[in-house]
């Protein structure tokens, strides 16, 4: 799949077959998250890979947006040190892993972190250190039915040449 035709048919999947995702996928997920644009080229990222039901479980409880973790065979969750810009990083990252999942034939989701009232509490399941931020989780695993395209605003509406 050309960069294009990802970018053009990406869509968000939230039910999942049960099917496990190679470790050589995930691994080419972080890898492709890792190589995202980050500004000075911080790279404040660290990428906890969740494929253990029971953890998985645990994340769904906590965050009602995304009770279909539970489901997913894998949940990559993204953490950046507190830098200036470690938001745009963070997303940044996970936007390469979703166009990265749709190009291998996976499906994923991404689901909010920043600003949750979920982040202490998935940062303490995951043991992740106090200085790192909880950017978002990404649902990850072979679609259970292919997804639909959601209307999208056409082109003629969002671009403005020169002004507003």
């Amino acid at each position: 799949m050309d960069a294009l035709d990802a970018l053009k048919t990406r869509r968000s999947v939230r039910a999942f077959r049960s099917d496990p995702v190679p470790t050589a996928l995930l691994e080419d997920l972080v890898d492709c998250g890792r190589l995202a644009a980050t500004a000075r080229n911080l790279q404040p990222w660290e990428f906890v890979v969740v494929t253990e039901a029971a953890t998985r479980r645990k994340l769904a409880e906590m965050i009602e947006t995304g009770r279909f973790i539970a489901d997913a065979p894998a949940c990559i969750v993204v953490f950046c040190r507190d830098v200036k810009y470690y938001l745009e990083d963070g997303s940044a990252a996970i936007q390469n892993m979703l166009l990265a999942a749709h190009a291998h034939g996976l499906g994923a989701c991404w689901v909010a972190g920043d600003k949750k009232p979920y982040c202490a509490a998935v940062a303490q399941l995951l043991g992740a250190p106090a200085d790192l931020k909880l950017v978002g989780l990404v649902a990850i695993g072979y679609a259970a039915a292919a997804p639909l395209m959601p209307p999208k605003r056409p082109l003629r509406e969002v671009l403005h040449r020169e002004r507003f």
